[in-house]
């Protein structure tokens, strides 16, 4: 669901109130976590600049050259990495590969998996280690 609603605000470019609104009115977030869908829907485009600095990186091509779910699954996996550290890196990781193989183009997985990888190697340092000798 966020990954959807993510894109909504990056492509139709309507407040992430009215986004937030429809979801609930709609009842599409009947089986999600809505507080965590809440806190990422409005997080995410608060650090917005933040979070395409630290992906952008890992980028082999601009930014623009990204499809739009791409682009929001990137978005939401960074922030993860980087705010959510009680949520371990590979769990990012793994939904973000998921996430892109359910909505992304073909073989976009592989392209997200690579700049995900990297954003954690880079953010979650200790945690990789730690995972490393355990």
């Amino acid at each position: 669901m966020l990954v959807q609603a993510l894109y909504q605000w990056q492509v139709g470019g309507d407040s992430i109130g009215n986004i937030e609104a429809q979801f609930y009115a709609d009842d599409k977030l009947r089986r999600a976590d809505k507080s965590y869908f809440s806190e990422l829907l409005h997080a995410i485009p608060a650090h917005v600049d933040e979070l395409d600095k630290t992906f952008g990186e890992f980028l082999d091509r601009d930014q623009s050259a990204l499809d739009p779910v791409s682009l929001a699954i990137l978005r939401m996996s960074t922030y993860e990495l980087l705010y959510r550290i009680d949520l371990p890196y590979k769990i990012s990781i793994n939904e973000a590969i998921n996430l892109a193989k359910t909505f992304g183009p073909t073989d976009a997985h592989k392209y997200i998996n690579g700049v995900v990888d990297r954003v954690a190697a880079r953010t979650r340092q200790v945690e990789i280690s730690a995972a490393k000798k355990g």
